[in-house]
């Protein structure tokens, strides 16, 4: 019988639960130091009470980076069929966590279907199914509409949702009077912006921000903060909207704490590569730690089509500096839905920076892989180098595209090879190059 309400309060009560002890044995850290963490609000376990399939994990800047994979139908691309073979190839690249952004149709089967089978981490925006749910424009919706939608996903065994919540009418005169080159970017910020504009109102998921709490703890839903002013460009970063939104933020991860409702803090954006560190240190001090989610960073506006490689560069730079969670991005981003070769590479590059952003925080075991890559390279085990490859189908297929004369060298050096040539002279043989 479970004698808790969610992981924080487990945790704060000194109880380890089954979710705790195999976030424990995945991170190679002991039971109490997770349920440490969790109770500090510094780690954060995702699982809904009714997501009974889900392989739990943890998500805080000490622990392994996580990677979450957006996906969802639009209007013009509306078929669920291919947005379920993108979340078999994102569970199959290693993503731990799916967030449906679906904007069209039907949402609650595929929701559900997600929930029901997919082992990972299942995040929604309810804001942006409130318009579908109820095929209603968006001005004639109230407050308790966008609340109610809020608690249907947690019914459904969602996860963790993205709630703007720091976007307040303060904020409509902030972005009138500085003047962002790009304004609001976040769909849901915007969308929160404009409920705002048409009736007058403050926004529900301030305002009601307690109610959506008892919601989210009672099926221990975790609550991903969303930055609806995220820098939609370099110009706009580290700004004041983007700044005293995340001080609102700061002071509503006390309210669900106080509440055990655990939370994650989202962040840019468009950032430059000087400024990425220090938005994650600001965000760290201003929000006690709380596990960060960050789009990117990416650090160029210019490179549409290879997105997804300025956001590996700012990625790999924030999780060294505390970021927790990385948002991949794909070569689709700014330019179209992404169709299933996109989210593989978008995937790809998110997990390179996660992997090399672990090295340099030094997590237990990060670097084990790459020592049996260089063993395997040095000893031309071409079946262990695609082993432990990151993307094995890829570079196996280069190679045998390109296949060399000799199997102990690749067709750029022959028998130039310097690991060919370094493994001869060590062992006393002769060297032939001709």
């Amino acid at each position: 019988m479970r004698n808790y309400t969610t992981q924080m309060d487990a945790a704060k009560q000194g109880i380890i639960t089954p979710e705790m002890k195999i976030v424990a044995k995945k991170e190679y850290r002991t039971e109490e130091e997770i349920r440490e963490l969790v109770a500090k609000g510094q780690v954060a376990i995702c699982a809904n009470k009714l997501h009974t399939c889900i392989d739990p994990e943890g998500v805080g800047s000490m622990l392994r980076t996580k990677i979450n994979v957006n996906l969802g139908v639009s209007r013009d691309c509306k078929d669920y069929d291919v947005e379920m073979k993108k979340v078999q190839a994102a569970i199959d690249m290693g993503a731990e966590a799916i967030m449906d952004l679906s904007s069209h149709g039907n949402t609650q089967p595929f929701r559900r279907k997600l929930t029901s089978e997919c082992k990972a981490m299942i995040g929604t925006v309810p804001v942006y199914d409130s318009v579908i749910h109820y095929q209603r424009d968006l001005a004639t919706l109230s407050a308790k509409d966008f609340i109610d939608v809020v608690r249907l996903h947690a019914q459904d065994g969602v996860d963790f949702v993205t709630l703007h919540c720091g976007i307040t009418r303060k904020t409509i005169e902030q972005i009138k009077k500085h003047k962002r080159k790009m304004n609001i970017v976040s769909r849901g910020g915007s969308l929160v912006f404009a409920w705002m504009s048409m009736t007058g109102e403050e926004n529900p998921f301030y305002e009601y921000f307690d109610e959506i709490l008892d919601i989210c703890c009672e099926y221990d839903v975790t609550i991903s903060l969303g930055d609806a002013c995220r820098p939609g460009c370099l110009a706009d970063a580290s700004d004041v909207c983007q700044i005293e939104e995340l001080v609102r933020l700061g002071e509503l991860t006390k309210r669900a704490w106080a509440k055990d409702v655990q939370v994650m803090v989202e962040g840019p954006g468009h950032v430059p590569l000087d400024q990425i560190e220090a938005n994650m240190k600001i965000q760290q001090t201003i929000c006690m730690g709380a596990p960060f989610y960050v789009l990117g960073p990416l650090v160029t506006d210019i490179a549409p089509g290879y997105d997804h490689i300025t956001s590996a560069i700012g990625g790999a730079i924030a999780a060294s500096a505390g970021a927790a969670f990385l948002c991949y991005v794909t070569p689709a981003e700014h330019l179209a839905l992404p169709n299933v070769d996109d989210v593989k590479q978008g995937i790809i590059a998110s997990r390179i920076a996660a992997h090399a952003a672990d090295i340099a925080k030094k997590i237990p075991h990060a670097r084990d892989i790459d020592d049996q890559m260089a063993d395997a390279r040095r000893t031309f085990d071409w079946e262990k180098q695609w082993e432990f490859s990151i993307d094995p189908e890829t570079a196996k297929a280069i190679r045998d595209s390109r296949a060399p004369e000799h199997d102990d060298t690749c067709s750029m050096c022959g028998k130039f090879c310097a690991v060919r040539s370094m493994n001869k002279a060590l062992a006393g043989e002769y060297i032939d190059i001709l």
